[in-house]
């Protein structure tokens, strides 16, 4: 069964591909705009399923739709509410609101495997035009709670300097030097901090854009970051992240 994601987020498509592959589902191909769709869909065999995002960075999905005759199955993945969905006339398997939560996706997959025959696209596109006039913003994190003793503390994400893993633990550092233990991983987290603010530079940091204080060229085409009061360890940019960095940073 082939099987393609298409989400301008890549950390939203990184983490569904990763979900899936839990579900022993291998994902063929993740594409991240409708023009980047259209073309790998005229050069390329259809999928037996679709993840779909609605809104892309370059228009809505469906545009993909209106240029090309596809008839795979899709599975919604989408910020837009029950309602508005059920408006928009289209005989997908299911529909998913981020962030993803594992036993929906799960049985969104059973539903998806278990249906025959499987439903070819029907969309309206007038009627889906119409109700994303004015899109829904996707809504991050605004702020963390923290637990202090017996005492909750709330941490706005203004205020963090860096969000990172040790010893299997996730932490914030704060603007003024503390750390605080939180329960979200960080490929949790993908989905839920602002894009805008937050980058992660590898494996184990998340940094916050105005917490950093200077950028350093470092051994093997890699970026060594200083943050205004973090200091425990070295803060490395991966080589492979360098370049979505540096576009970060713009």
């Amino acid at each position: 069964m082939q099987v393609i994601i298409i989400e301008d987020e890549k950390p939203s498509a990184r983490r569904l591909q990763r979900m899936l592959e839990k579900l022993d589902m291998q994902v063929h191909t993740m594409l991240h705009s409708v023009e980047e769709s259209i073309a790998w869909f005229q050069n390329n065999t259809h999928p037996d399923l679709i993840f779909l995002d609605i809104q892309l960075s370059d228009g809505l999905s469906f545009e993909i739709f209106e240029a090309l005759d596809i008839k795979s199955s899709i599975i919604f993945t989408t910020a837009y509410d029950e309602y508005a969905l059920k408006a928009f006339k289209l005989n997908s398997i299911d529909y998913l609101l981020k962030p993803i939560d594992e036993e929906e996706l799960e049985a969104a997959v059973k539903k998806y495997q278990t249906m025959a025959p499987k439903p070819s696209v029907t969309l309206n596109f007038d009627d889906i035009k119409q109700l994303l006039v004015n899109p829904i913003e996707r809504e991050y994190k605004k702020r963390f709670s923290v637990k202090i003793g017996q005492h909750i503390k709330l941490v706005n994400v203004e205020d963090i300097e860096c969000i990172y893993s040790e010893n299997k633990g996730t932490y914030l550092h704060t603007v003024d030097g503390r750390n605080y233990l939180i329960d979200p991983t960080l490929e949790e987290l993908e989905v839920e901090l602002p894009p805008n603010q937050f980058f992660r530079v590898n494996r184990t940091f998340y940094v916050q854009i105005n917490a950093i204080k200077d950028i350093i060229s470092y051994t093997n085409s890699r970026l060594q970051i200083k943050l205004q009061s973090y200091q425990e360890q070295e803060v490395i940019v991966a080589r492979e992240q360098v370049k979505n960095f540096k576009d970060w940073l713009q």
